[in-house]
Parts: C-alpha cells; sequence; structure tokens
C-alpha cells in the first residue's frame, strides 16, 4: 500500500517544527518574566544576605527580575518541600544551603524528600567556614580552653542552634563528638535568637556562618574561638582553625548555592549557571561576601551536584554515629 506523498510531507514537516520548538523555547526564557528565587529562612539572616548580595548580578546576567521569596520553617525544609512541587520551568528556583539540602531530611525516619533525586543542582555561589563564638565575657580564649571549660562542668553546658536539623545543630553534635564532650543542645526559631540567648547566657557556645556572626563579634557582644575551616577567615585574622588547634574532625564548611526543581531543561541550567558565575565574579559580589565571611566559589551544575553528594553522605554518617533522628 502507498502512503499519499502529501500525507509524508505533512508528518515530516510537523517533526521538524516539534523539534525546532525546543531550542526556540530555551531561547526564549526568560522571556521578560520574573523568576521566584525561595528563600528557606527569615529575612536578616546568612542566606538571606547571599541571595540579596547575588540579586542584582543574576538580573543583569539573565536580562529579567529575580523576586525574593521568604518561607522560612522546618529549618529550611517547608521551602525546599514547595520547591520540589514546582513545574521545571526555570521561574521557580531556591538558594540551597547545607541544612535542609544536607542535613535535616536525614533526621526523619521518612525524608520528606530526597536532597539530590528530586531538585536539580544547577551552580555553588559560595562556602565558608563556620565561626565558633562564646560569650564576649567568657574566660576561655580560644575553642582549645573552651573544651577544657565544658569538661570541668559535665552536663552543664549548652549550645545553641537556629533549630532543629540546620548546620548549627550539626556543627554542635560535630564538635561533641570531635572533642568527646556532652554539650546539650538547645534549638530555636532562627540564628537572631540563638545569638540573643547565648548573650544573655542561656547557652554557651554556637557555630553558625561567619555572615552572622562576623558582626556580633566585631561589635564586641561575642568573642570568636575558631573557625572550622582549613584556612584563617580573612574577616578573622586572629582566630585560629580547628586544624590549628589540634581538632581536624571538626572540621566543616557550608555551602550556598542555586538549585531547582528535579527535570530543569538543559539549556536553562546552562543560562541559570551561567549568571551565577557571572555573578560570583563580580567584584562587588566579591568584596561583599568575602567582608562577610563567606568565600565566593563557583560550582558548575556536574561539580555542584558530585558536591552536594558528597555533603549528603558525610552528615548522614555523623546522624548516624550520634543517633540524631528526631521521629
Amino acid at each position: 500500500m502507498s502512503i499519499p506523498r502529501r500525507r509524508i510531507t505533512t508528518a515530516l514537516l510537523a517533526f521538524a517544527l516539534a523539534g525546532a520548538s525546543r531550542p526556540v523555547l530555551a531561547q526564549a526564557w526568560p522571556a521578560g518574566r520574573p523568576i521566584r528565587l525561595i528563600v528557606g529562612y527569615p529575612p536578616g539572616g546568612g542566606i538571606d544576605f547571599a541571595a540579596r548580595t547575588v540579586q542584582p548580578a543574576i538580573e543583569k546576567a539573565l536580562g529579567a527580575q529575580l523576586v525574593i521569596d521568604y518561607k522560612p520553617g522546618a529549618s529550611g525544609m517547608i521551602a525546599a518541600a514547595e520547591l520540589a512541587r514546582a513545574a521545571p520551568d526555570g521561574y521557580t528556583v531556591l538558594l540551597a544551603n547545607t541544612g535542609p539540602f544536607a542535613i535535616a531530611p536525614h533526621l526523619q525516619r521518612k525524608a520528606p524528600y530526597d536532597p539530590i533525586a528530586q531538585f536539580t543542582w544547577i551552580a555553588q555561589i559560595s562556602e565558608g567556614s563556620y565561626v565558633v563564638v562564646t560569650r564576649a565575657d567568657h574566660p576561655a580564649n580560644d575553642l582549645t580552653e573552651f573544651i577544657a571549660w565544658v569538661k570541668s562542668r559535665p552536663g552543664q553546658v549548652n549550645f545553641a542552634s537556629a533549630g532543629i536539623g540546620t548546620s548549627t545543630h550539626l556543627n554542635g553534635e560535630l564538635l561533641n563528638q570531635a572533642a568527646d564532650l556532652d554539650m546539650t543542645h538547645v534549638p530555636y526559631k532562627g540564628s537572631a535568637p540563638a545569638i540573643q540567648e547565648l548573650v544573655g547566657g542561656q547557652t554557651q557556645v554556637l557555630v553558625d556562618a561567619g555572615t552572622v556572626l562576623i558582626p556580633q563579634v566585631r561589635g564586641g557582644r561575642l568573642k570568636a574561638l575558631a573557625v572550622t575551616g582549613a584556612k584563617r577567615d580573612p574577616a578573622l585574622p586572629d582566630v585560629p582553625t580547628v586544624v590549628e588547634l589540634k581538632l581536624p574532625a571538626f572540621e566543616a564548611a557550608g555551602f550556598q548555592g542555586l538549585v531547582g526543581p528535579a527535570n530543569l531543561p538543559p539549556a536553562i541550567v546552562e543560562r541559570l549557571a551561567g549568571a551565577i558565575e557571572s555573578a560570583v565574579r563580580d567584584d562587588d559580589v566579591r568584596a561583599k561576601l568575602l567582608g562577610a565571611g563567606s568565600e565566593p566559589r563557583y560550582r558548575s551544575p556536574a561539580e555542584f551536584a558530585a558536591f552536594g553528594r558528597a555533603e549528603n553522605d558525610k552528615w548522614l554518617r555523623l546522624i548516624r554515629e550520634r543517633k540524631l533522628q528526631t521521629d
């Protein structure tokens, strides 16, 4: 049986047009539409600072408005779960960090989402050592002295966190493990109240991001005992690293980066990653991040995804070793 030539021609034309439409749509994105950037924490914290710092440079690179949408709660997991349900069209992304994308889901017997499989890891923006702080009038002058002070008071010392499942929570547990301490975890609803209670004496130590703590140290409200990275923080040049203090098991760093829903089209991922790379290379962005104790660090989509898998493996091991599941 022969097929009419006209029908063959029509079918081939339809096939060609369907194939051609995909790159045209990718090139059109974002087509003047605003892009929603979800932040899973209240305004004023370290993640909000990173979002607002890169926002203008990303907007310039994409030629589109980036609208920050705050969705705080559950250590950033409410925002992450919302992103997982979003359409993979490039108009909803999230500024990810260590807590909800490497720690918090593993603390529950039934994780609310898979930090790797349910998201597209687009590009890393920065990473930074954490800073170990105590009250400005505390007798300890570095982390070694603080550890000795804690051991002289078994069962009497509390560490603060910005909430269960946050990086600040796991940092305190990591310090307990690395230094063989028995400090009690006291969670708060964010870094701001955790700092306030530390200053007030309800807790004795907090391990949080430099973007949050360095202004408090410079203002004289808190004392920095150590930084958790492999090298000293340029914003705190006189504060030793945990490696210098012979506590390498406490070495840790937090990350910030852009993620999207699963199955985000590769062409959109490439454009978003390019915008992040431009932002990270911007002199003004770099100066602001470095001034707040965060190191600009671009990782490509493939590199960022591999890094994310490694971070999940690391913190999951600690959670299992410390038996930290919350339900």
